[in-house]
């Protein structure tokens, strides 16, 4: 079957701190890599909120986590990755390849044991697809852990998406 590149796998109208780990874990995913502006920060501070460290928290217990940003800034993005004790993968580049092959690389695991979780389609879900990882679109996300009451930038893709044609699994 052809994968359409700007669809997720899995689209659940939540945010990160609000998925269900037993969903991934039931499709074999041992390793997620997260995207960082918006899917774990809500703004341009670095402090993790709450909520954010205690999903992790979870998660890290049955998943390697290995946080995975376009943004060029490897203090920012490491001092994130520093209150959660995980590795990081700063200017990515995404949706091009490179630095996801390097994570499957340096991860050792196959594309199919690893998710990547985020709240762009142009950017995360398309690079995922293009390697065939689990892709994971999330809502972005308040301090509080609750979906952004003003998400344009994921509204204004998903009609771009719509205009392309590709439809919802």
């Amino acid at each position: 079957m052809r994968r359409l590149w700007l669809q997720p796998d899995w689209d659940p109208g939540l945010t990160v701190v609000q998925l269900p780990l037993e969903h991934l874990l039931n499709r074999g995913i041992t390793s997620l890599l997260l995207d960082v502006d918006r899917t774990l920060l809500p703004g341009h501070d670095v402090r993790l909120p709450d909520a954010v460290k205690g999903w992790a928290s979870a998660a890290q217990k049955h998943l390697h986590l290995h946080l995975f940003s376009n943004n060029p800034s490897r203090q920012r993005i490491g001092a994130v990755a520093e209150q959660l004790g995980v590795s990081f993968t700063s200017g990515a580049a995404k949706p091009r390849r490179a630095a996801l092959r390097r994570v499957l690389r340096d991860l050792q695991v196959q594309p199919n044991e690893l998710a990547i979780v985020g709240d762009r389609l142009f950017t995360d879900v398309l690079a995922g697809n293009r390697l065939g990882l689990y892709t994971v679109l999330v809502k972005p996300l308040k301090a509080d852990g609750t979906p952004c009451p003003h998400d344009r930038v994921q509204r204004i893709e998903r009609g771009l998406v719509r205009l392309l044609g590709v439809g919802r699994r």
